[in-house]
This record gives C-alpha cells, sequence and structure tokens, in this order.
C-alpha cells in the first residue's frame, strides 16, 4: 500500500513539472531565457538599456505574440462625430485633440500633455498622461466628458510616475510606469511593484491570458507578472 501511494505521488509529480513545462514553451519562445533581474544602473542594466531591441506583446489567439516593436508617439480612439487623437512628443510637448468628421468644422483642441493612451470603459471615454524625463517621471488617468460643442476633463488618479503600457483585462486596468506596476479597480489603485527593474527600460505594452500569466513587453525582453502570488520573472533577449 505505501509502495502505491509513493507512486501515486511521483506520477503526480511528473504531471506537475510536465504541465509547468508545456506552459513556459506555450507562452515563452525560445529565443527568450529567464534571466535574475538586473540591478538598476549596473553593467547588465545598461547593456539592457542600450539595446535597440523592443519587445511589444499581445495575446492572440490563445497565444502571446512578441515582436520587435518601435516607440509609438500617436494614438486615436472614434467617437461619435469625429475621433479623439491623443500625441506624445516627449520633452517637446503633446496634446489631445478631436477632429470632427465633417472637415467644414474645425479641429477642437482638449488639452496640453503628452497623451499616451485614448480609451471606452463602461460608455465612458478616458485619456492617460505620462511624461519621464530627466529625472520628471509623472502621469495620472483622466475622464473625458463632452459638452455642448466642446470637452471637459476630470482627473480621476494621480500615479505619481510616468505611465508608460496598458491594457484592461476584466474589470481591471493594468498600468506598467516607468518604475513600477499598477492595478485599478472602480478606480482605486493598488501599487503590485515598485521601483521594479525595469526602470528606464520602458515598458510598451501588456497582454493578459490570466491573473498568473500578465506579460510586459520591455527594451531587451519580456516579464511575466503573477498577480496572485505578486512575483514576476524577466524573460531576457537571447540573440
Amino acid at each position: 500500500m505505501k509502495l502505491k501511494t509513493k507512486y501515486v505521488f511521483f506520477f503526480i509529480f511528473l504531471i506537475h513539472c510536465c504541465t509547468g513545462f508545456c506552459q513556459k514553451n506555450q507562452f515563452i519562445p525560445k529565443d527568450f531565457i529567464e534571466t535574475i533581474p538586473p540591478k538598476f544602473e549596473s553593467e547588465e542594466w545598461y547593456k539592457l538599456n542600450n539595446s535597440h531591441n523592443e519587445f511589444g506583446v499581445k495575446f492572440r489567439n490563445g497565444k502571446i505574440e512578441i515582436e520587435k516593436t518601435k516607440e509609438k508617439n500617436k494614438c486615436s480612439l472614434k467617437i461619435k462625430d469625429g475621433t479623439l487623437v491623443g500625441m506624445d512628443g516627449g520633452e517637446f510637448g503633446g496634446q489631445l485633440i478631436f477632429v470632427p468628421d465633417d472637415k467644414t468644422k474645425n479641429t477642437i483642441k482638449i488639452n496640453k500633455g503628452n497623451v499616451k493612451y485614448i480609451f471606452n470603459y463602461k460608455g465612458k471615454n478616458y485619456f492617460i498622461l505620462g511624461y519621464a524625463h530627466m529625472g520628471t517621471s509623472e502621469g495620472a488617468l483622466y475622464e473625458l466628458e463632452r459638452k455642448n460643442k466642446g470637452f471637459t476633463f476630470k482627473l480621476l488618479l494621480d500615479f505619481g510616475d510616468a505611465p508608460q503600457a496598458f491594457t484592461i483585462y476584466k474589470d481591471k486596468f493594468l498600468v506598467a510606469t516607468y518604475g513600477s506596476f499598477f492595478t485599478i479597480q472602480n478606480f482605486k489603485k493598488e501599487l503590485v511593484f515598485e521601483k521594479i527593474f525595469w526602470n528606464g527600460l520602458y515598458p510598451n505594452s501588456i497582454a493578459v491570458v490570466d491573473d498568473k500569466n500578465v506579460f510586459v513587453g520591455i527594451r531587451s525582453g519580456i516579464v511575466k507578472i503573477d498577480l496572485k502570488e505578486k512575483s514576476f520573472k524577466f524573460y531576457k533577449y537571447a540573440k
């Protein structure tokens, strides 16, 4: 009886190992190798920082897609009668404007600032500002409302850091800032990681499989976050 029990436990152990291996192969391409995250401004960190490889992540057709990407400085959202357009010029500034479908009408300038994202959530429109340059890192989430022929906006959340990547998963907003990671539910933010190693490695995108498999694309690799355990792993591009 004891011998049979040992075989049962051994069999379960093998299944667990194989499952973990399969998950790794399913989500992590072979060109990315799990690596100890470098300390900020260490020699290894500078190597990653000086790389020209920026990796974006997407979850599509049941798998994570990773591809080299470039910095985006423009975003848009189609709404009634026109399109909201956000621009991010870095240290040169940015703006949020409304471009009417009716070309006889003038473009409306809504706000100055570096616009990172514009999105609709439960019937309302929002935008995220973010700015990081020369030691300054700041950003915030705003609600945008249409009033008569113009627009008004109000501050909802201040991140205290520059948002870089954003997505919506179920009823949560996930935000990777210049050096932190937040979740937002019912417009209340929770700081998951502070002063994370990707400070200066420019997170650019977030893709979610489930709570235990949240991927962030950064310079030189990708990061896998487990929201349940509040842990992460860094996968460095090995080529």
